[in-house]
């Protein structure tokens, strides 16, 4: 553009003695307008090769941008699916540590039905729930009315049940008392003091005559606040007089793991 601009101004100069004036007049405006043009051309190219510039600049900070967004979501997947990996073992090995105690307690179940096979069902049941076996033993198996002395018979139940339970590891007892609503008269000043006492004389049985480890069993008196029937008929009455043996597993193992 240049070139042609001097090329032009040359033309003009060589041929001004020939040209009239008003026409020289009009070529130099001409001549300074195609100069303006050509530096607001200039300006204007100078301002898109700096645009240009700094789009690339731009394109290749988003390019590493890009880079290290991606390389941060493949490490986080990566942690995500170890996390997985870890919650699904450990479900795996809840799962087998619950299963492995229900295996126990069903073979413990079968062992105590089978050894007590002599009594009858009105004098004792075994019952799975909730995880707990529960040896209920009637008050006419164990006890006169009133009383907290164990008959003869009563002490030839607990003690074929205390054969099972000295074979028997990672097992806790714990001995419940329970009576009716009928209120209690004589020695025991309420049916809190006779079922708690009921509950205290079979585990001194247990540990003294036949050396069931004391550090694994329990007391304990209901007194007539947890019936099994109801309390308004003498059958239902003669259930809720009752002494349950609860037998647990022990779940300290369990209490570990989901605390991890």
């Amino acid at each position: 553009m240049k070139k042609h601009i001097i090329l032009v101004s040359g033309i003009i100069l060589l041929f001004a003695a020939c040209v009239p004036k008003k026409e020289l007049i009009s070529s130099q405006k001409r001549v300074r307008s195609l100069q303006a043009d050509s530096s607001g051309t200039h300006s204007q190219l100078n301002d898109c090769n700096s645009q240009v510039a700094n789009l690339q600049k731009d394109k290749m900070d988003l390019k590493n941008s890009m880079n290290d967004l991606s390389s941060s979501d493949q490490s986080a997947i990566a942690n995500s699916n170890m996390t997985i990996a870890d919650q699904a073992k450990r479900l795996k090995n809840l799962e087998g540590l619950i299963q492995a105690q229900k295996d126990v307690m069903n073979k413990l179940k079968k062992t105590i039905a089978d050894a007590l096979i002599n009594f009858k069902p009105d004098e004792l049941t075994v019952t799975l729930k909730d995880g707990k076996l529960y040896v209920s033993l009637q008050e006419k198996l164990l006890f006169a009315s009133g009383s907290a002395v164990v008959d003869p018979k009563g002490k030839d139940a607990l003690k074929t049940l205390a054969n099972v339970l000295n074979t028997t590891t990672g097992i806790t007892v714990d001995v419940e008392g329970h009576t009716d609503t009928i209120p209690i008269t004589g020695k025991y000043e309420d049916n809190w003091a006779l079922s708690t006492a009921r509950a205290t004389s079979i585990v001194r049985i247990l540990t003294k005559d036949y050396q069931v480890n004391p550090n694994t069993i329990i007391a304990s008196g209901r007194s007539k606040y947890l019936p099994v029937a109801t309390n308004s008929t003498p059958d239902g009455r003669a259930s809720n007089r009752r002494t349950d043996i609860i037998l647990s597993p022990d779940l300290t193992q369990l209490f570990k793991l989901l605390n991890q």
